[in-house]
C-alpha cells in the first residue's frame, strides 16, 4: 500500500508539471497571436486592448513587439493617426483609450532592458521612404515644431510622443493622454543612464514636462499624476550629472525649473500630496549641490519648505524629511524665512 500511495503521489506531481506548462504556454501563444494582429487594422483595437491589460503578466513581450515584424510600425501609426485630433483640440474618449493602450506597449518596450536603447535610438526599426519621411517631417516641424527623423529616415520613437505633451486642452481624454506619454518618457528615465538623458536634454524634455507639472496643479482639486510622473523625470533628469548642468548652465533654465517647484509647493498646501512633496524636495537638493543653484536658493526657497506647514507629511516619510533638512543645510538655513539674496544667478539676470 505504501508503494501504491507513493506512486499515486509521484503520479499527482508528475501531472501537474505537465498541466502548468501547457497552460502558461497556451497564454504566451495567445499573447503571440494578439501581437500578430496589430498588424491587422481591422483586428488591431481588441488587441491593443487585451495586450495592456496582459503587458505586467509576460516578462517577454517588449522583446516580442519589438521583434515581430510590422508591430512597431503598427504602434506608431496609431500615435500618428491622431495628430489630426489633438490641434486644435478634438479628441474622443474611445480615441484616447485606443492610443493609450498603444502607448502603454510602447512603455513596455522602454522599460525592458533588451528593448529600450533600441527603442530610444530606433535602430532602423521603422523606416520611412524618403518621399515619406520629407512629408511627415514638414507637417511634425509645421505644427508641432518637432523633428522625428534623422536624415537617413531612421525614427527616434519617443518623439512621436511630444505633440501629446504639447497639448493644453484640460479635458480628461487629453489628460489621460499626457499621462500615459509621461509614463512612456518615465521609463525611459527609470534606470540610471547618461546616454537617455543626453538625449532627451537635446529635445527639450524639460519645458515639456514643466508645462505638465503646472497644469497637473491646475485641473482640479486633487493632484494629478501628471504632477507625479513629470516631477520624477525632472528628479532623474537632475540626478545625472549632465542633467544638473544643463539646468544651471543659464539662470533662465534654473528660474524656469525653480518657479515651477515653487508653484507646486504652494499648491501643495491645499492640496496635499506626500508623494509629490517627496519627489519636489529631492529635486531642491539636487539642484543645491551645484554653487550657483545653492546660492540662489537662499532666497528663492519656498517659505512653507523652511516651517513647519508640511510637518504632518514628514512625519510619515523619514527620507522625505532628511532630504529637507539636508537642503536646509546646504543653503544654510534651518527652517526660517527667506534670507536676502545676492548671490548665485543673480549676476547673470539682465537687470
Amino acid at each position: 500500500m505504501a508503494n501504491l500511495s507513493q506512486s499515486i503521489s509521484m503520479s499527482g506531481v508528475s501531472f501537474a508539471t505537465p498541466s502548468a506548462s501547457a497552460t502558461k504556454d497556451r497564454r504566451m501563444a495567445s499573447v503571440e497571436h494578439l501581437v500578430l494582429e496589430l498588424s491587422n487594422p481591422d483586428l488591431r483595437e481588441n488587441a491593443l486592448h487585451e495586450l495592456s491589460k496582459k503587458r505586467e503578466l509576460f516578462q517577454d513581450l517588449a522583446p516580442l513587439l519589438w521583434n515581430s515584424f510590422g508591430t512597431m510600425a503598427a504602434l506608431l501609426q496609431e500615435i500618428v493617426s491622431i495628430y489630426p485630433v489633438i490641434s486644435p483640440p478634438n479628441l474622443s474618449p474611445a480615441q484616447s483609450n485606443r492610443v493609450c493602450n498603444a502607448l502603454a506597449l510602447l512603455q513596455c518596450v522602454a522599460s525592458h532592458l533588451d528593448t529600450r536603447m533600441q527603442f530610444l535610438n530606433g535602430n532602423d526599426v521603422f523606416f520611412i521612404h524618403p518621399k515619406d519621411w520629407e512629408l511627415l517631417s514638414a507637417i511634425l516641424l509645421k505644427h508641432f515644431c518637432i523633428i522625428c527623423f534623422d536624415s537617413d529616415g531612421t525614427s527616434h520613437i519617443p518623439l512621436y510622443l511630444y505633440p501629446f505633451l504639447n497639448t493644453t486642452s484640460k479635458s480628461r481624454p487629453f489628460e489621460y493622454l499626457r499621462l500615459t506619454s509621461l509614463g512612456v518618457i518615465g521609463a525611459l528615465v527609470k534606470v540610471d543612464d547618461t546616454e537617455v538623458i543626453s538625449f532627451l536634454l537635446s529635445t527639450e524634455i524639460i519645458p515639456l514636462c514643466l508645462r505638465s507639472m503646472e497644469m497637473g496643479s491646475e485641473l482640479s482639486k486633487t493632484v494629478k499624476f501628471t504632477d507625479l510622473v513629470a516631477t520624477f523625470i525632472v528628479q532623474k533628469i537632475l540626478l545625472d550629472e549632465i542633467g544638473l548642468k544643463y539646468i544651471c548652465t543659464t539662470a533662465e533654465r534654473f528660474y524656469a525649473v525653480g518657479r515651477v517647484l515653487g508653484n507646486m509647493v504652494a499648491t501643495l498646501v491645499e492640496q496635499p500630496s506626500c508623494r509629490l512633496l517627496k519627489h519636489i524636495i529631492r529635486c531642491y537638493l539636487r539642484l543645491s549641490d551645484n554653487q550657483s543653484a545653492c546660492e540662489a536658493l537662499r532666497s528663492c526657497l519656498p517659505d512653507m519648505l523652511r516651517d513647519a506647514t508640511f510637518n504632518s507629511c514628514l512625519r510619515e516619510d523619514p527620507t522625505a524629511r532628511r532630504w529637507l533638512q539636508q537642503l536646509l543645510h546646504n543653503i544654510g538655513v534651518n527652517r526660517v524665512p527667506a534670507l536676502q539674496g545676492g548671490g548665485g544667478f543673480d549676476h547673470m539676470m539682465v537687470s
